[in-house]
């Protein structure tokens, strides 16, 4: 059930899967871009999600039906995995894209918002690409 709660959001709603996925991307560009890491997330993203639904996700989620543990939603978690890996094998290149866009415009805006020159003031925001980033995080 441990392996389940981690993983919870790719056996659900379409929208609650792309919602908390890209939360994950951004955190891992910012890393990237951050130089906390050398991999670039956009490099990979696509296929490692296919990989992530057909050799973790749905095996996962056939042992969770097997077993029985969430009762009849065992059942419905095993259909959603089977869905989003579907949908993102359908739309996942362009939904990468997206992400890069939206990720990098969340940083810029976090960056302008962040003190600006140790003395504590903060730097402008720029409340129009803030906006910008949540109209597309919310169509993701």
């Amino acid at each position: 059930m441990i392996q389940a709660a981690d993983v919870a959001h790719t056996m659900q709603h379409w929208h609650v899967y792309k919602k908390w996925n890209f939360r994950l991307f951004c955190e891992m560009n910012e890393a990237f871009q951050g130089g906390r890491t050398t991999k670039n997330p956009a490099e990979g993203w696509y296929q490692g999600e296919l990989g992530f639904f057909d050799f973790y996700i749905i095996p996962l989620a056939k042992k969770l039906a097997d077993c029985g543990v969430f009762g009849v939603s065992s059942d419905e978690y095993l259909s959603y995995a089977e869905r989003n890996r579907k949908e993102w094998e359908a739309r996942g290149q362009q939904i990468v894209e997206e992400y890069v866009e939206a990720a990098n415009e969340k940083l810029a805006a976090k960056k302008a918002s962040a003190p600006s020159n140790g003395d504590g003031a903060s730097g402008e925001s720029n409340v129009e690409e803030s906006a910008s980033v949540e109209s597309v995080q919310l169509e993701l």
